[in-house]
Order: structure tokens, then sequence, then C-alpha cells
């Protein structure tokens, strides 16, 4: 699932190939159409798919920015401003093409869910194989509320206050810490991937209990975990599985990666170990975190 830097390479992209043209109308495909017949809402969530489509004719991208692990098109028609919101789930793209036939990996081209026609000609083009991304039409960022539940950017100047103001909560003192800093709540944008990164580095166990670590080290935790989504986003991001940024780029961060993913420590050469905390496989050395 593409993380904090993930997203911020994707937007980094668009903005100079989107961020000021007009979107003259929108196709959506026969998948989302026939999920909201179902009753169900793949991936267009709480509007109608007629009605999104003809939400976002003739809208202005004003601005493309991130928040978290979502990705913000601020838009503007007839002077009033809207927002547009999209997260990737597990394996959406954004394409900037002539036509479809410009997307060269099939199985994005196969698995296109929205198409905005600019009035350039060009299509911006909304991939997801997995259908696990989600779009959200909406005037004020309110109207979804676990958008304004979201943690500080890590970036932030009082991030860390603020992490370790939710470490102190009860809900979270007895839960592990990696499920901890996977949370969105309190820390933004650090998945899986960087979360796995940044506790091999710290030396901590991932199932070691929030509270057994000190407020010292959980301030360097967050400094490595900062760090770490700062090289990943100067190096393009980590290209596994289905991730790409615009027109199916890659990046190269997952050759920087040193405990996710492996099977043999980097540090000590000894096997590693995996175990499922909060939903999500954590690799880890058995040697080095304790």
């Amino acid at each position: 699932m593409p993380e904090l830097p993930e997203v911020e390479g994707v937007v980094r992209a668009l903005i100079p190939r989107v961020e000021g043209k007009t979107i003259d109308h929108v196709e959506l495909s026969k998948t989302i159409y026939t999920s909201w017949a179902e009753g169900k809402q793949c991936i267009v969530k709480a509007m109608e798919p007629e009605l999104f489509e003809q939400a976002l004719q003739g809208m202005d991208i004003a601005k493309i920015t991130r928040r978290s692990k979502y990705i913000y098109f601020y838009l503007m028609k007839n002077e009033v401003d809207y927002l547009f919101v999209n997260h990737l789930g597990m394996t959406g793209a954004w394409f900037v093409v002539g036509s479809l036939d410009e997307i060269t990996e099939a199985k994005f081209r196969k698995h296109w869910h929205a198409i905005l026609y600019l009035t350039t000609g060009e299509l911006l083009v909304y991939s997801d194989i997995r259908r696990f991304g989600e779009m959200r039409f909406m005037v004020k960022e309110d109207e979804h509320p676990p958008l304004l539940q979201m943690a500080p950017e890590p970036f932030d100047e009082k991030a860390c206050d603020y992490f370790l103001a939710k470490c102190e909560l009860p809900k979270y003192q007895n839960k592990p810490i990696k499920e901890v800093i996977m949370d969105g709540q309190v820390i933004s944008g650090c998945g899986n991937i960087y979360a796995t990164e940044s506790l091999f580095k710290m030396s901590i166990h991932p199932a070691r209990k929030t509270n057994r670590i000190s407020n010292k080290r959980k301030i360097e935790l967050f400094e490595v975990i900062r760090h770490i989504l700062q090289e990943s986003i100067d190096n393009g991001g980590s290209t596994i599985s289905d991730y790409r940024n615009i027109n199916g780029e890659a990046g190269g961060m997952q050759h920087r990666l040193k405990m996710y993913g492996k099977k043999v420590c980097s540090n000590c050469g000894t096997s590693t170990k995996s175990m499922v905390i909060g939903g999500r496989t954590s690799v880890y050395c058995p040697q080095c975190q304790h």
C-alpha cells in the first residue's frame, strides 16, 4: 500500500502536468456503476457515480496537495471552491496520457476506473487493480470526518509532541509500538514498510508494548521515522508490488530497505521472523530487535 513518500511522489508528479487545467467531463468505469447498483460503493464514495461525473464537469484544478496518504485536488467552478479527495488504496495509480493505449502496463490499462478528460485534450486516468482506493467529492473537508482525525504531518514542528501525547493515552499504552506508529491518528503516513524499517534501525521489537519504551527512545524513534520518510521521498518512494508514480514510473527506495521483505538480517545475518501486528505482517530480526 502506498505510504506517505509514495503519495508525495504522485502529487509532485501531478502538479506540473495537471494543476491549473480544467476538467471537460468525466467517465467512470462500468465496475463502479455495477457496484453501486448492487448496493456497494466501489472507489467512488458517498455520491452516486452519475452525480460524481456531473459534479466534476467544468471544474478547474486549482491546486494539488498531499495530506497524510491522501491526495487533495482543490477544485473551483464559478468562483466556488470544492474538494476532490483520493486515497490510492493498495494499487491505485494516476496517468496523464493522450489515450488509454499510452498506458504501457496492461493491468493498469485494463483496470481504469475514472477518466478525467481535460480541456487540453489530455486524459487524467485513475487505475486501480484491486479497487481498494477511494474518491470523494465534497465542498469541505469536514464532510468526511476521518480526514479531520489525521495526525499532523510528521515534518510539522509539533508532530513529535503530538505523537508523545498520543502514546500516553490508555488506548495506546498497551498496544504494540508497531501498531501505534502505523495508526494515522498518531503519526500521519507511516505504514508497514517504514514502520518496519524504523523499528529495525532503532533495534526495537515490533511487538514491544508502547508503555515499555522510554520517552527518550520514543523521541529518537520519531526522528528516525521522519528521517526514513524523507529519505524515501528523496528516492521516489518504494516500488513494491503494484505501486507506481504517475505514468507507471518506479521509485528507488526499495533498493535501500534494510528489513522490510527480507529473509536475512542485513546487520547480523540471522534469519528474520515475522508475526501479524495490527493486521499487517511484521518482519523483524530476533537477534537485533528486542
